[in-house]
């Protein structure tokens, strides 16, 4: 029973770490409650909250507003690097001719050696990530930028995804369309991911990994 126990609460674990999950935190942000109404104050006309500048439109500009931020990332990366080394060295000694020493041959007391080393080793990686998320205002800052962040969930019939965007956007880089490139999003965290049978089938196992912790080779 000592045994069994273990295992029990190993294969009880196992569903708990089946995928990963949405990282929490990037829910849609609601607008402020609207503000208590003004007293006429005689004049003829006054803003409101549905006032729009002409040569602004209904650019997103307040806490709220969706933001459509488009996906277009590309990142290609090389690396390659070499070394070579070489050593030799020799070693002799010349027996006295004469003496009880005489009968040694001079072949006998050489000696040589030699080491070399060759290494080669290259590394590249490309990613690529296109698509359209829509995400809201979290935060206007006076210096004119604002945080937006947000998510998309997929439930399909093998599992689910999900593409997490956060990071801070000029709100004069916004079309009059509300979108804007992820290339003009500053410290940009976009994060895609699912779980599910497909998912789990491109991940190694734990046994697997297990024994390849373990190799010393």
């Amino acid at each position: 029973m000592k045994r069994i126990a273990p295992l029990l609460a190993l294969a009880f674990a196992l569903p708990a770490c089946a995928g990963p999950k949405p990282a929490p935190g990037f829910e849609a942000a609601l607008p402020p409650p609207p503000a208590a109404p003004k007293q006429a104050d005689g004049s003829i006309f006054n803003a409101g909250d549905g006032y729009a500048a002409l040569y602004q439109g209904h650019r997103a500009g307040k806490v709220g507003d969706p933001v459509t931020i488009v996906l277009v990332e590309k990142i290609t990366t090389s690396k390659a690097a070499g070394s070579k080394s070489q050593k030799s060295g020799g070693f002799g000694v010349t027996p006295p001719a004469t003496g009880p020493l005489s009968f040694i041959k001079p072949d006998s007391l050489k000696m040589s050696g030699e080491t070399s080393f060759k290494g080669d080793g290259n590394a590249s990686q490309s990613s690529t990530l296109a698509g359209e998320v829509s995400v809201t205002i979290v935060e206007v800052r006076g210096n004119g930028t604002a945080l937006v962040r947000g998510e998309k969930r997929l439930m399909l019939s093998q599992g689910q995804e999900w593409v997490q965007v956060s990071g801070i956007v000029r709100l004069s880089d916004i079309d009059p369309d509300n979108r804007v490139a992820s290339t003009r999003v500053a410290d940009a965290r976009i994060e895609y991911a699912g779980n599910g049978p497909v998912s789990r089938a491109s991940r190694e196992g734990w046994l697997s990994k297990f024994f390849n912790m373990i190799s010393p080779f």
